[in-house]
């Protein structure tokens, strides 16, 4: 495998991602706001500093990778506020979007241009942005900037599927990490192995497809 791309990668489901693409031999850049001893003590090329939230997140990160060209994009960075009708506000929904929706798509169109045919680009969405699935209601900010990933996810796929670059949408599982304050069903590793799984069975004629962690087709 070539230059594999890990956006929030210092904790968690990222930095175990980057731990197993660095096993399998890949050359990743693992790209945070800021690092880890975790992180460092993998060996890997740290991008740090680089804030997704920022519109100039993108082009730092492009012309820092400007030599390099990347076989896979993993857009893992993300943040939850779950909060309930009574107690969400517009700065908790703004905030989820910024980073889990709008930040994925704006990177990626900054990367493209090292992006080669045959290329990947992997979405860590959430389940939770399924419409059909929602049978709990609240977390509203979480769930419609997932939904909205989602959404920019299909259409990427259709708009790079002619350049030979496949796209998938990831539900990574209930992975007990800080964002979940360590609540869920399994660890970091587990899902990274399983999101691996995923993205390396993808093909151009599977493009666009939302998968769980298990390879599981999820519905929308």
């Amino acid at each position: 495998m070539g230059v594999a791309v890990v956006t929030g990668a210092n904790r968690g489901i990222g930095l175990a991602l980057v731990g197993l693409l660095r096993s399998r031999g890949a050359t990743v850049v693992a790209v945070c706001r800021q690092t880890s001893p975790a992180l460092e003590a993998l060996g890997v090329q740290v991008a740090s500093g680089i804030d997704v939230a920022d519109p100039q997140a993108g082009p730092e990160l492009a012309a820092r990778l400007a030599r390099d060209d990347i076989e896979l994009l993993v857009h893992n960075a993300g943040i939850g506020r779950f909060t309930s009708l009574e107690s969400t506000t517009e700065e908790d929904v703004s905030a989820q979007f910024q980073v889990n929706a709008v930040a994925p798509l704006f990177v990626t169109r900054a990367l493209l241009p090292r992006l080669r045919s045959g290329a990947k680009v992997a979405l860590v969405s959430s389940r939770m942005g399924s419409i059909g699935d929602n049978g709990s209601g609240g977390y509203y900010g979480y769930r419609m900037s997932k939904a909205a990933l989602n959404a920019a996810g299909v259409s990427l796929a259709h708009d790079l599927k002619p350049q030979g670059i496949a796209v998938v949408i990831l539900h990574p599982g209930a992975v007990r990490t800080d964002m979940t304050s360590g609540q869920g069903a399994i660890d970091p590793d587990e899902s990274a192995a399983g999101l691996l799984q995923c993205i390396d069975e993808l093909k151009i004629a599977t493009t666009g497809r939302f998968l769980h962690a298990n390879g599981t087709v999820l519905p929308w």
